[in-house]
């Protein structure tokens, strides 16, 4: 990976057919974030074919939420989206709820440029993170979040999950 790569990456809306190759980089995502939190055993249970299908779901969503998709060298390489509030106690009425660039782009500005697609400049809103990912944090605190002191344990892949909630 070059600086010329990263440049010259792309960041579009996400689309239909790109629900298969989604599917793929999402699970990849999934094992580099959450590997230290997860058992292997968990993990080798995401299935990219399944994760694709709910892509498909994803993609069709009317305007109100924001899909885009990362692409170097025409190939995905992470994601984002964001949309109306899901928590029925939101404290804003929307939400990011979800952004995942793979390891060997972290750093690269690449994850900077996802955000923006999926949120408006000083937009408030507000997100769900997992408690033990500091690298997630700073970047939320950089683009104007702070914790508002509310968590959550769910269940993650058939584990507990402890996450916390950011505001903007």
């Amino acid at each position: 990976m070059t600086p010329e790569t990263i440049a010259d990456a792309v960041v579009r809306p996400v689309r239909d057919v790109d629900a298969e190759a989604l599917g793929r980089v999402h699970a990849q995502c999934w094992h580099e974030t959450y590997d230290h939190l997860i058992s292997a055993a968990a993990l080798e249970r995401v299935s990219p074919k399944r994760l694709g299908e709910l892509w498909t779901h994803w993609a069709a969503q009317g305007p109100d939420f924001r899909m885009s998709a990362a692409l170097v060298s025409g190939e995905i390489v992470g994601f984002v989206g964001s949309g109306p509030a899901r928590d029925r106690d939101a404290p804003r009425a929307r939400e990011l709820y979800f952004i995942y660039l793979l390891d060997t782009y972290h750093g690269t500005g690449l994850g900077q440029r996802l955000f923006d697609a999926a949120v408006d400049a000083g937009e408030p809103l507000y997100l769900w993170v997992a408690d033990d990912n500091p690298r997630a944090h700073r970047f939320y605190v950089r683009n104007g979040f702070a914790l508002d002191g509310a968590t959550h344990t769910e269940p993650f892949l058939g584990e507990m999950l402890t996450e916390v909630r950011f505001v903007r």
